[in-house]
């Protein structure tokens, strides 16, 4: 007993069940040709949001596709460890137990950090598993998995062992929340409303004062210099003197430098080489003392005097009122400035001098550059992030890779002595002692003299190397899997990490497999609200996806997605979509069951309308699969669902079903059953990948099928050659039957009435359809004749005129009267069209579509009045 409608709830677990159990997720290497997919591993603090939707529906339609198709899909799913966040999270939890990290070893605090993650780590797969996603759950991996941790290592050792991984002691990003350092693409800049405080320095040795412009008052107690242009004629007597700094009291030289602008503040800059980039290059070029004033958390140490331990924000504010109090502050201005912020605390990011990993880009990044803006070895879709890709890795600078966390692989560098270079590089401490041993000639040193790196490696610099290692490659690179499965295919994700993740995957492919590590990715777009604005938590306006799922169903949701998700576009997201995909679900649900519903019969004949029905969405189907295989070429997922949606709703639901569908309480004929069957099993088969709980419900319930027989593993139609000329002839067909209702309806003849047709051909088209129009408008007879026919209604479709007999219903001066009110309107409304198109200006000056608009506007006119124009005189 097929239920009245679809309970999308009991469906999709039923038939998630059902996959999972048939193992129809699961990939082995075999003789099929693979398509493979790498998730990208959202953070394993996370929990499912309206992107993820999004990216992991596009994913799950390309590999389900891929298996109808018969391609070796293989999708793997995994998570990232994500550093600084899962450490944040760690460290908040042992805050609220009242235990402080650094109060613990790092071995008791990674025992912390892995009993959250294998508590909380696997929530958001579990939850895409509600989405239908069919990743292989067998290859689940986690970017802290053992073997991935050991790639990281053996990548970071090749790479140190190449030359390409150096220490350095460099001014940072600084992150004073998360307390680590943090790369250029990991810092968000924002425009903010600040202060510009004017500072009197006095001159040393005199009662006259310098005074400077700056945004950060705090960093007085950080300067050893005030620089002033050599060619500023101002501050020619301030040459070769010092000045003081105000409330420290510090006398610092008064030093000149090209590099001041005359133009910005005052024109004299305080130099403070600790905490900013150019004045650290200042300092370098003029040796001044570097004195760094900060705490690892953003509060001032002893070099701050009596602010000690207050954090530089509110230190920021009572200094400036210690300044004004004793007369060193001039005078303050508002003042717009860029202010760098970390990605993932928002804190405000401090400069800071500090020894790092760097990894060095300038040769690695060549060959990335080549294979997407030369060769095309991999394709970016939309193509217009072809000038952001070749923008940023023309522009690369060295990877800032160390992290100052514990969260992370450990850094494999062993210290062995006191010195800057008195280190080793190796996989473990084992192959460290005997290089150490080498390399000073020491033979008594012993592992417990040697202390690795307390620094762990930037998360990035694990999921650069996702593609590969999660095959093996990085550590086997002869093993079947990673020999069958690599390179991938597509690459499914977001703009924003085009940098940093999709650029380093395609640099990492080509430095360790020697070759690409997919061909194509697919950028989507953010999803945002109606009123354009991106989804948060902080803003109210992102829905809870699991929640839509239960209110829509799974395959509502998806379908509501994409059919307003084009490649890197926003999306306007709208949960009508959603309902909108309910309501397909349900067409084709009542589809289904109208067809179920029909009483078979082997003794009829087939209808000679059935016949051109069956060729018609025959024809339909073909031209529409093609599209659809266009449009996913072309990753235009959102196209191709649309293309399915017309076919499935306008064509199939709303035109075939009605061309065969028997007489009320008649038998359909058997050979058309089987044809609408044949039909209907060919729409479930194109729209599985998008809606793979309905279809796969609909496919069992058609007939009793084996495992073998399941849906998810059917076969893709193959698109074959199709007659455009029957295509164009239904939808002039479509126009003659719409007429015939129109009458109907203005005239009030009842569907049940039958009633004649005669057709002046006009248009010479064929009858091919006439079988259909006599069905769908109950016709009795249909007649070419050569001359209108008086007495009668018509209509005109192109230049062929049609005209119904007038019955005995029909008052005629009263429809005389009522075409005559209807001629005199239109002949009015063509005239104010024709007086605009007559006007030169607004010719000369509306856009081309608008002119065109109205062009059309004209024409229509023109043919309704020649109708009405038609009809009257038929009727007198």
């Amino acid at each position: 007993m097929i239920p009245a409608q679809f309970n999308a709830k009991e469906v999709e677990q039923k038939w998630y069940d059902y996959w999972m159990k048939n193992d129809y997720f699961t990939s082995k290497p075999d003789h099929r040709t693979p398509y493979t997919i790498v998730i990208p591993p959202p953070n394993v603090t996370g929990v499912l949001h309206m992107g993820h939707m999004l990216n992991n529906t596009i994913q799950d339609v390309l590999i389900r596709r891929a298996r109808l198709k018969g391609f070796n899909a293989c999708w793997v799913p995994g998570t990232d460890h994500a550093s600084i966040a899962t450490e944040a999270k760690v460290v908040a939890k042992l805050k609220s137990e009242g235990i402080n990290k650094n109060d613990l070893t790092r071995e008791e605090f990674l025992k912390h950090a892995w009993d959250w993650t294998n508590k909380y780590g696997g929530t958001i797969l579990e939850q895409l598993k509600q989405l239908g996603c069919s990743c292989d759950w067998s290859r689940t991996k986690f970017t802290m998995d053992e073997d991935m941790s050991a790639s990281v290592i053996h990548s970071f050792v090749d790479l140190y062992n190449k030359g390409l991984i150096y220490r350095g002691y460099r001014m940072v990003n600084w992150d004073p929340e998360a307390k680590t350092t943090l790369s250029d693409e990991e810092v968000i800049f924002e425009e903010r409303q600040g202060k510009l405080y004017f500072i009197n320095y006095k001159i040393e040795g005199s009662e006259d004062f310098l005074t400077v412009a700056t945004t950060r008052p705090e960093t007085i107690f950080g300067d050893t210099a005030i620089c002033i242009n050599p060619t500023d004629e101002r501050f020619t007597h301030l040459k070769g003197k010092k000045a003081i700094i105000p409330i420290s009291g510090r006398v610092i030289p008064i030093i000149e430098d090209e590099y001041v602008d005359v133009e910005f503040g005052t024109g004299c800059l305080k130099v403070t080489p600790a905490h900013d980039m150019n004045d650290k290059t200042l300092g370098e070029k003029h040796n001044l003392e570097i004195i760094d004033i900060f705490n690892e958390d953003a509060t001032l140490n002893s070099f701050g005097l009596h602010y000690q331990g207050k954090d530089r924000f509110v230190a920021r504010e009572e200094i400036a009122i210690e300044l004004e109090n004793n007369g060193s502050l001039a005078k303050t201005e508002t003042h717009l400035n860029k202010v760098g912020t970390s990605e993932r605390t928002k804190a405000v990011i401090e400069p800071r001098l500090s020894d790092q990993w760097f990894l060095s880009m300038e040769e690695l990044v060549k060959p990335a550059i080549k294979a997407v803006l030369e060769t095309e070895e991999v394709k970016l879709y939309p193509s217009r992030f072809n000038n952001t890709y070749k923008h940023w890795l023309e522009n690369i600078r060295d990877w800032n890779i160390s992290r100052q966390l514990w969260w992370g692989q450990q850094i494999p560098a062993y210290f062995y002595g006191d010195g800057k270079e008195d280190f080793v590089v190796a996989k473990n401490i084992e192959e460290a002692l005997k290089l150490a041993q080498e390399k000073t000639s020491n033979f008594q040193l012993q592992a417990s003299d040697l202390i690795q790196d307390a620094d762990a490696l930037d998360t990035w610099f694990s999921s650069w190397l996702w593609p590969i290692a999660v095959f093996g490659g990085i550590l086997d690179p002869e093993n079947e899997d990673y020999k069958y499965y690599y390179p991938t295919n597509d690459l499914v994700t977001g703009p924003d990490i085009l940098f940093f993740w999709v650029a380093r995957m395609i640099i990492a492919g080509y430095e360790y497999a020697g070759e690409k590590p997919f061909t194509n990715v697919y950028l989507t777009g953010l999803v945002r609200d109606k009123q354009r604005r991106k989804m948060s938590k902080s803003l109210g306006n992102s829905p809870e996806p699991l929640e839509l799922i239960e209110k829509f169903g799974a395959d509502g949701v998806r379908v509501g997605l994409l059919l307003s998700a084009s490649a890197g576009n926003d999306i306007m997201f709208d949960e009508e979509l959603c309902n909108q995909g309910k309501a397909f679900s349900n067409k084709i649900w009542n589809a289904f069951k109208l067809i179920k519903g029909w009483e078979v019969s082997d003794a009829i004949p087939q209808p000679e309308s059935s016949k051109v029905a069956i060729e018609w969405y025959e024809t339909k189907l073909q031209r529409t699969l093609i599209e659809i295989e266009e449009n996913f070429d072309k990753y235009r997922i959102s196209d191709a669902l649309m293309a399915i949606y017309k076919l499935v709703w306008d064509d199939f639901c709303s035109w075939f079903l009605e061309m065969i569908k028997p007489a009320y309480q008649q038998p359909i004929d058997k050979a058309t059953f089987d044809k609408a069957i044949e039909m209907l099993e060919n729409n479930l088969k194109l729209l599985h990948p998008f809606m793979p709980f309905l279809t796969e419900e609909i496919w069992q319930y058609i007939a009793e099928r084996t495992p073998e027989q399941a849906l998810i593993v059917g076969e893709w139609p193959v698109a074959k050659s199709y007659n455009e000329k029957l295509i164009s002839d239904f939808d002039f067909t479509i126009e003659v039957i719409s007429g015939i209702r129109t009458i109907r309806k203005d005239k009030n003849i009842p569907m049940k009435d039958a009633i004649d047709l005669k057709v002046v051909n006009n248009e010479k088209t064929a009858t091919y359809f006439d079988s259909v129009i006599m069905k769908l408008g109950n016709i009795t007879s249909l007649e070419y004749v050569s001359d209108k026919v008086d007495g009668a209604l018509s209509y005109r479709v192109k230049s062929n005129e049609y005209f119904i007999p007038i019955t005995g219903n029909i008052d005629v001066e009263a429809e005389i009267a009522k075409l005559s009110e209807e001629l005199t309107y239109t002949i009015g409304f063509l005239k104010s069209v024709q007086v605009k198109l007559s006007n030169e200006k607004f010719v000369a000056n509306a856009k081309p579509e608008i002119i065109e608009n109205e062009r059309k506007k004209e024409a229509d006119a023109l043919a309704k009045i020649a109708t009405i124009e038609q009809s009257i005189a038929s009727l007198k």
